[in-house]
């Protein structure tokens, strides 16, 4: 007998749950399903920057399970993209975790469950407020954006892909005697 999958978290439902190309009628589209743990998953990786590592900590599993959930999304996207197919959103295994949310301006951290886009700070009232997408208080940020401690933002985070050194090169290897 397999073993039942694990729960993934994700941040919320989302509110639109159908895609469709513009112009035909629903009714004459085939639908794919995409389940809302994809959905966070691609969310997670191609628009808010993360790792996989960093995306498998968030939604409590492994990185090979967010390789194969973001394997099996993206699949079903571009399928739909290049097929002119409808993508509808919702099923897969998942549990709702509040967000955990912080302010730049005063350092202030809070859950919220689905933050509006346009989230102030509930201690000062700051728009300076981004997402903590781990337990040691890193915030997130988009992608390109500099990614900072909770509360004090600063040059600690991911930085840019074009600020590395060379040395790191593009293929992700290690060098010699060192760290990556």
């Amino acid at each position: 007998m397999a073993r039942p999958p694990i729960e993934r978290s994700v941040s919320g439902i989302p509110k639109v749950t159908l895609f469709k190309p513009a112009g035909v009628p629903g009714r004459e589209l085939e639908r794919l399903p995409l389940a809302v743990d994809e959905l966070e998953a691609i969310r997670l990786v191609d628009l808010e920057g993360l790792s996989h590592e960093e995306a498998a900590a968030v939604m409590g599993v492994s990185r090979q399970t967010i390789g194969r959930i973001l394997e099996k999304g993206r699949a079903t996207v571009a399928e739909a993209l290049v097929g002119g197919k409808a993508i509808l959103i919702g099923g897969g295994q998942y549990r709702v975790e509040p967000r955990q949310l912080c302010c730049r301006a005063c350092g202030a951290v809070w859950a919220a469950a689905n933050p509006e886009p346009e989230t102030v700070c509930p201690s000062c009232g700051a728009a300076e407020v981004v997402t903590c997408w781990d337990p040691a208080g890193r915030c997130g940020m988009r992608r390109g954006a500099r990614a900072g401690r909770c509360g004090r933002g600063g040059p600690e985070g991911r930085g840019r892909p074009e600020e590395r050194s060379r040395d790191e090169g593009r293929s992700g290897g290690r060098r010699r005697g060192g760290r990556p």
